[in-house]
């Protein structure tokens, strides 16, 4: 088995691409060592020192690691254990999670508005962003603003608030005159 890596904007990021498929449906990010056990490999990795978050992504898994911690020391160590695992043949999710369990929706599906600026987000930022290694996740639309939340790579990037303004604001702008702006929620 060969797995490749990919850096990503976030210095203390790094894409993990095993060639397999990671998660058959959705994405999964975890923050806090303590949330690990939703994922049998985020498990794993989290027994990694300096190891802060996991985000398992469709056929990547981006690793997120401390500032004062170095990629040349942790970056084997983390093949390893990605190796043994697919190896291993274990899977990714729990059994009994099974079915991805739906994020709470706190927004008007069925508002056009909110459909359009969905749209433009799942089919225009969300590919580009898991080109980096991340993820970003409508959250809702209030009073002109578009908040979303950002996994993987993209917390805690230095370049994702020039992402979120620059890149993602304009273009909604553009698209949707009614978006004012764009902010991230934790």
């Amino acid at each position: 088995m060969f797995i490749q890596t990919e850096e990503t904007p976030n210095p203390n990021a790094l894409k993990f691409i095993p060639g397999e498929v990671v998660m058959p449906t959705g994405t999964l990010y975890i923050d806090h060592k303590e949330d690990a056990g939703r994922s049998p490999m985020a498990e794993i990795l989290f027994k990694i020192a300096h190891v802060e978050a996991i985000f398992l992504g469709t056929d990547f898994i981006t690793v997120t690691k401390a500032a004062d911690a170095k990629w040349e020391i942790l970056k084997p160590m983390i093949l390893t254990e990605i190796m043994d695992f697919y190896v291993q043949g274990k899977s990714v999710l729990p059994s009994s999670e099974g079915e991805k369990k739906k994020i709470a929706v706190e927004y008007d599906e069925n508002d056009p508005l909110i459909k359009q600026i969905v749209e433009l987000i799942e089919t225009r930022v969300r590919p580009a962003v898991a080109m980096d290694g991340g993820d970003i996740i409508f959250r809702g639309f209030a009073e002109g603003v578009v908040t979303l939340e950002l996994h993987g790579a993209c917390s805690g990037c230095p370049s994702s608030t020039a992402t979120l303004k620059d890149g993602i604001e304009n273009m909604l702008k553009h698209y949707v005159p009614e978006v004012e702006s764009v902010e991230a929620v934790a």
